[in-house]
């Protein structure tokens, strides 16, 4: 088995770990932390002088029709930057447009190739303790919409979202247009400074085209899972490589503190978290991008990456000891985005629920049971 990048790829995660690495220096994040900006604007320019934008949309639809593993490595090199530009979102959302919306909705997804309108998604109703608030109730010529969607990434600054409402007590996805009528709007800002806004709809009318399938649902599920886990592996990748520099410079008792038992095996545990969750990350790429189902792998590598998030996260402060809560030393900012992704993947409890309830269901898991399996006699 060949577990290589090809060229292309390569070439891909060579870019775009220069594009964000060049841009997010300490020194900058640090600025913009202070500026009150919803995302950087400037790298965001960047991105999309490179295409990186339009990666997974299809190349019918403008993009350039590449798939989950080449999407994965703009988002580890995006994770590892701490960069805060709407790379998954924007084109998973323009892809399932593209997919499943037909001609009606080509504009919207026109506007996401050419990058002259943000578009943003959310699944957090999914694993919301509140579920889903939205409600779809048919109308003669469409949809009404009324209910709320809290915590919408870049709410404000996008022109149109995918987000779940309950249609006839099932969960859909719908497309607003979040410029019309009867959509109020609080904002926030996530603790990793990403910046959010809660939306109260009203009275909020659809076109019947606006209603995407059921099967956008399924095919869009995994795929934002897999973004999120790998801005997790990009996060944590980084984490663990500037611990490690930190344990092996800084000393204690005349020695370094990495030379003790007790840090080398807890960065050990660490490193076995970060390679188990890019294991089943490249699985469930793997398997999305061959068009095999996968909604045990999605549900498995959600709660890796919400464990490795959390583990990694919190022995990386534990070993800097007292300069891990300095905000003027950086690694704080790696712990507040595994803790905003976490978040966004619904946390490992309700994964391993929505797990169990998946296994209770299937008699079969796995690879062996969806592939041919060819054996030397």
């Amino acid at each position: 088995m060949d577990f290589e990048l090809n060229e292309d790829q390569r070439a891909i995660a060579e870019m775009a770990g220069s594009l964000m690495s060049d841009y997010c220096t300490d020194e900058r994040l640090r600025d913009w932390d202070l500026s009150g900006q919803a995302y950087m604007h400037e790298l965001w320019s960047g991105c999309v002088e490179t295409g990186l934008h339009a990666l997974a949309i299809p190349e019918a639809a403008g993009g350039s029709g590449l798939g989950m593993t080449e999407l994965m490595q703009i988002l580890d090199a995006q994770g590892g930057a701490l960069a805060q530009v709407p790379l998954w979102r924007h084109q998973l959302a323009a892809a399932t447009l593209a997919e499943f919306g037909g001609a009606p909705l080509a504009p919207w997804v026109e506007q996401a190739v050419t990058a002259t309108g943000l578009l943003t998604l959310s699944l957090d109703g999914l694993s919301n303790v509140r579920g889903i608030e939205l409600q779809a109730s048919a109308e003669a010529d469409g949809w009404r919409l009324d209910g709320r969607v809290a915590a919408l990434a870049l709410a404000e600054q996008s022109v149109a979202a995918l987000v779940l409402a309950l249609v006839s007590g099932l969960p859909r996805l719908v497309l607003v247009d979040l410029g019309q009528a009867g959509i109020s709007s609080v904002a926030g800002v996530m603790t990793h400074g990403e910046a959010l806004a809660d939306l109260n709809f009203e009275g909020v009318t659809l076109g019947k085209h606006q209603v995407l399938p059921e099967a956008a649902l399924d095919w869009l599920a995994p795929r934002s899972i897999a973004a999120l886990a790998a801005l997790q592996l990009g996060v944590s990748a980084e984490q663990v490589h500037r611990t490690v520099a930190y344990v092996s410079e800084r000393e204690q008792f005349d020695r370094s503190i990495g030379s003790f038992q007790a840090v080398q095996m807890s960065m050990a545990d660490t490193h076995v978290h970060l390679e188990v969750l890019r294991s089943a990350l490249w699985q469930l790429c793997y398997r999305l991008d061959a068009g095999l189902p996968a909604p045990a792998e999605a549900l498995a590598t959600a709660y890796l990456a919400c464990e490795a998030g959390h583990r990694i996260g919190h022995t990386a402060q534990h070993v800097h000891g007292g300069i891990g809560v300095d905000l003027t030393y950086p690694i704080h900012r790696f712990l507040y985005w595994s803790r905003a992704l976490s978040s966004a993947l619904g946390g490992s409890s309700v994964i391993l629920e929505r797990l169990g309830d998946w296994l209770s269901d299937n008699d079969t898991l796995g690879w062996k049971y969806d592939l041919d399996e060819h054996q030397a006699l």
